[in-house]
């Protein structure tokens, strides 16, 4: 008999969530760097594990939403959290029950309603044994996980455990997607996702979250190869020198990763061109919102 159902990683930005995702999956799906709030929409990956479908919802990382782009992250995470048939929390072993994650635990007692929910400790190689035992009977007392698990995403330790988990608790039922494909967001948007990886990167602390990309063409070529054309939106001037750098070595650079990390998961030929925009008020377009699988109603 097939399973098959969706799994909601959730926990605050840092926690692991993208780097579990990729290593459940198998695959570079959704976007890791080491800044905070890179995951903006709802990427699923699917991993095959014996006669399951696990079709991975990875949410943005719950914080205290500030701005309209925060609440609309926040909301689309606990939206992917009430539309799962299975929820997976995941703390950080080293920082234990943060005031991010006792918010998390008062939304879990709503939505954690009539559906199972995991508690995964990510990160256990930078704590002893016995911090471990006190966090996670801890994290038990307040709520009641039907499992616990201690991961390093990472590493891969204990992965597999919580994937074979995962594995017998998703519904009875058919697949969801065809077993050789890994993610169902479009080819678009994880380009312009590995782009914006590679921006975050290279200019570490210069550059605010007020930008983003975007593929505006996508082009099957003869040869196999694919013409890819993509625009960096900023919201100010003096952004956009920031983004090309010195006599455009920066965004040369980029184009370069970004070009070699996609030409490597097609497995063909890219030819990547980007272009550099101001667009003032991006932040505030319900277009732009949907581009990232987002509700802009959300953020009201």
């Amino acid at each position: 008999m097939t399973r098959a159902g969706f799994v909601a990683l959730i926990g605050e930005p840092n926690a692991g969530k993208s780097t579990l995702l990729n290593r459940m999956v198998g695959a570079k799906v959704s976007i890791v760097t080491h800044k905070v709030q890179t995951t903006r929409a709802r990427i699923r990956g699917v991993a095959m594990e014996g006669d399951s479908q696990i079709v991975f919802v990875d949410t943005p990382g719950l914080f205290q939403p500030r701005r309209r782009l925060d609440r609309a992250m926040v909301a689309a995470a606990w939206g992917g959290a009430a539309d799962a048939d299975v929820v997976v929390l995941l703390i950080e072993a080293h920082r234990g029950v943060t005031e991010g994650v006792e918010r998390i635990l008062e939304g879990l007692a709503d939505i954690g309603k009539g559906r199972k929910v995991a508690l995964a400790i990510n990160k256990i190689d930078r704590v002893q044994s016995e911090v471990l035992l006190a966090l996670t009977k801890d994290m038990n007392d307040r709520y009641a996980f039907a499992d616990t698990f201690m991961i390093s995403a990472e590493k891969g330790h204990g992965v597999q455990a919580l994937r074979e988990w995962l594995a017998g608790e998703v519904p009875e039922g058919p697949w969801l997607y065809p077993e050789d494909q890994i993610a169902d967001l479009p080819m678009r948007m994880i380009a312009a996702e590995m782009t914006r990886e590679k921006l975050t990167l290279r200019l570490h602390q210069e550059l605010p979250y007020q930008m983003t990309v975007e593929t505006e063409s996508w082009e099957e070529r003869k040869d196999g190869s694919a013409r890819v054309e993509q625009i960096i939106y900023v919201v100010r001037d003096g952004h956009k020198g920031i983004v090309l750098g010195h006599k455009g070595e920066t965004i040369k650079a980029v184009s370069k990763a970004a070009r070699e990390e996609l030409t490597e998961f097609l497995g063909r030929k890219v030819h990547l061109f980007l272009q550099v925009k101001v667009r003032p008020n991006w932040l505030e377009e319900a277009e732009r919102y949907s581009e990232m699988g987002l509700d802009f109603k959300d953020g009201a």
